[in-house]
């Protein structure tokens, strides 16, 4: 973990580059004390330690399926989808599938034991946090922690996506959902210490695996008099929990929400082959 110090910063986007819908703006400032955060994402063998420890049983593994992207689907695995996503019929409902089965039954983490660990939940991650003997972060933590005290960058090392030409982050090339070229070495998950760190020393708090937020989601509950500045939160309940930082599947296309300011969210008991999380703790 790396500790990030106390103090105020510009939380949010003005920027028109967002979603409306999702609540980017406006740009706030916002304080938020000094805390602990993982220099990277949970790994599948953070995860594996868990489960062994405990006997955890994840949510998509309770389910019996899990969503995965169809184009990452083995020959094999084909066989076991059972359904598919309306609104974006490249996620396929594929049973079986769960953290360490990422791709279906036939699948296995066994070869990228340093990947982000996948398919939890927001309650299998704070099942972890809380077995760790830490938590997740606020938003207000995770973008803090994502800025690495640069002040409004669009990206968590500036405001250029590919300074000079190179690849910063884990994200998709080519046409959104027909081809990923991989030209930034990845066709899914990367390592979790794969690209530079933030100035916080972070890894890939841009792309690879969507994190979740210990805060329920509103597009607009920052803008009312019941938003507190200094250590925020979201609103006592809500439907969904917020997720950050975008993933392998982002494309400036479909879902440009690899910027240090976007935001999504999800209902706390969906699983995904693109979602995962970091944990936090206070000094």
């Amino acid at each position: 973990m790396v500790k990030i110090p106390e103090g105020e910063f510009i939380m949010g986007t003005d920027d028109d580059v967002g979603f409306p819908e999702d609540g980017e703006g406006p740009a706030r400032e916002v304080h938020v004390d000094a805390f602990y955060i993982d220099q990277h994402a949970v790994t599948n063998a953070e995860f594996y330690q868990f489960v062994d420890d405990t006997g955890y049983t994840t949510d998509a593994e309770q389910y019996g399926w899990s969503f995965v992207f169809e184009n990452h689907l083995s020959e094999a695995d084909q066989q076991y989808v059972i359904d598919s996503a309306e609104a974006a019929p490249w996620w396929a409902a594929v049973q079986g599938a769960s953290w360490y089965r990422p791709e279906g039954p036939s699948s296995s983490i066994d070869d990228r034991l340093n990947h982000p660990v996948r398919h939890v939940s927001w309650n299998d991650a704070r099942a972890y946090a809380d077995w760790a003997g830490k938590r997740l972060p606020t938003e207000a933590e995770w973008e803090k922690a994502a800025r690495g005290g640069l002040h409004q960058a669009t990206y968590p090392w500036g405001d250029e996506l590919r300074p000079d030409g190179e690849h910063k982050c884990n994200i998709w090339q080519g046409n959104f959902p027909e081809h990923n070229t991989g030209e930034d070495g990845f066709l899914a998950t990367a390592p979790v210490d794969e690209f530079n760190q933030n100035e916080y020393d972070l890894y890939n708090v841009a792309g690879n695996v969507w994190e979740w937020c210990g805060d329920w989601f509103s597009p607009d509950y920052h803008t009312t008099d019941d938003y507190v500045r200094t250590n925020p939160t979201g609103p006592e309940s809500g439907n969904a929990r917020v997720m950050r930082g975008g993933s392998f599947l982002c494309h400036q296309s479909w879902c440009n929400r690899y910027r240090v300011a976007a935001r999504s969210k999800n209902t706390p008991d969906s699983s995904t082959s693109n979602i995962g999380f970091r944990t936090v703790m206070g000094v």
